[in-house]
C-alpha cells in the first residue's frame, strides 16, 4: 500500500485492508489530467480498458445516480431510466458533480462517496483482474483488485447498463 496521497478513498481502502498502488496522472498545462490516460495504463503493464469511469447522472426527482462503467461502453439511458424509475435522466452538470459527490471532475472514485449518490455497477467491472478508479486527488488513479472493490460496492445495484456495441 502506498500513502502518496490521502483522501477519503485512500482511507476507506486503508480501513478495510485493501491492497493499491496509486498511479500518478500527469497534469496538463491548464491543470487537467493528461488525455493519453490509456497509454500511460499500457506503460505501467495495466489494462487501459481497466478504467472504471465514474460517471454521475442526475434524475428529474434530484437525485443523483453515480454509473461506475468499464471498458469503452456508453449508458443505456433507457435502461438507467427504467432501473431508476426516472422519466428522464440528463448527465450531472461539471458544477454539480463535486456538490454531489465531493469530488471534483476528473477524480471522482466510484466508492467513498455520499450517502445521497446512489451508486449503479455495470457487469463490466467484472471483466478485468486490476481496474484502476478514481482516487479523489486530481492527478492521481488507484489500481486495485476487483473482487475487493466489489465487496466495497455491498448495496450498489449491479446490472447492465450499458449499450452493447454491435
Amino acid at each position: 500500500m502506498s500513502n502518496a496521497i490521502q483522501s477519503p478513498v485512500t482511507q476507506l481502502l486503508e480501513q478495510q485492508a485493501v491492497a493499491f498502488d496509486v498511479i500518478e496522472i500527469p497534469l496538463s498545462e491548464d491543470k487537467k489530467p493528461i488525455r493519453s490516460l490509456e497509454e500511460l495504463l499500457s506503460s505501467k503493464g495495466l489494462n487501459p480498458n481497466a478504467v472504471v469511469r465514474s460517471v454521475v447522472f442526475r434524475g428529474e426527482s434530484g437525485q443523483f445516480v453515480l454509473l461506475a462503467v468499464a471498458g469503452g461502453g456508453r449508458a443505456d439511458w433507457g435502461i438507467l431510466c427504467k432501473h431508476l424509475n426516472e422519466r428522464k435522466l440528463r448527465m450531472a452538470e461539471y458544477d454539480e458533480v463535486p456538490e454531489a459527490t465531493g469530488y471534483v471532475v476528473g477524480a471522482v472514485p466510484p466508492i467513498a462517496l455520499p450517502e445521497t449518490v446512489r451508486v449503479l455497477v455495470d457487469k463490466s467491472v467484472r471483466n478485468y483482474e486490476t481496474v484502476v478508479i478514481g482516487s479523489g486527488v486530481l492527478g492521481y488513479a488507484l489500481a486495485l483488485n476487483t473482487q475487493a472493490l466489489l465487496t466495497l460496492f455491498a448495496g450498489a445495484d449491479e446490472g447492465d447498463f450499458v449499450k452493447v456495441e454491435a
